[in-house]
């Protein structure tokens, strides 16, 4: 692009090529029956070759390991949602009219849109910022971002076994 190697950019070149699209996508985080302390946000930011996603949430439940047949609960997964709806629904199964993970080249689980990396609590608190090349910002709005009880395990079709859904946020253009 520019005798640099890839990861060095023009920055006039990449905010001209920019210029008429949304930069930046946000969602208010806010839990369900599961998790009514747990709140937050995140951002979606577009920077050169893709995405940078910013997450900070407060109110995570203790980490319990798994015992017998139950999943633990942590490290938390954390996904893209087709719909951005979250409406509770069911307390005890709340935020399914979210939908599924969003998936939309149809990629197995592990490697779809959808996927984010699982967060760790520090007593509540989470904070993590992360690049995806599989979305820009506008390609989100509309969407929700879900947090779930139990760690994805990036395998396990179509969601990644991840359990309960604990909070749910819609994003909208910034």
């Amino acid at each position: 692009m520019n005798g640099y190697p890839p990861y060095f950019y023009d920055t006039r070149m990449i905010s001209s090529h920019y210029a008429h699209t949304p930069t930046q996508a946000y969602a208010q985080i806010q839990g369900g029956p599961l998790a009514p302390n747990l709140n937050g946000y995140i951002v979606f930011t577009d920077v050169p070759y893709g995405t940078e996603v910013y997450v900070e949430v407060i109110g995570l439940p203790p980490y319990k390991p798994a015992t017998g047949n139950q999943q633990p609960i942590g490290p938390f997964g954390f996904h893209l949602h087709e719909h951005g709806v979250c409406t509770v629904g069911n307390p005890d199964d709340p935020f399914t009219a979210a939908g599924s993970h969003w998936n939309p080249t149809n990629q197995p689980h592990g490697n779809h849109a959808g996927d984010f990396p699982v967060l760790f609590s520090n007593d509540g608190y989470a904070r993590m910022s992360f690049f995806t090349n599989q979305f820009r910002a506008a390609d989100v709005v509309g969407k929700s971002v879900i947090i779930h009880q139990s760690p994805d395990d990036y395998r396990t079709q179509p969601a990644g076994n991840s359990g309960k859904r604990l909070a749910c946020g819609i994003i909208q253009p910034a």
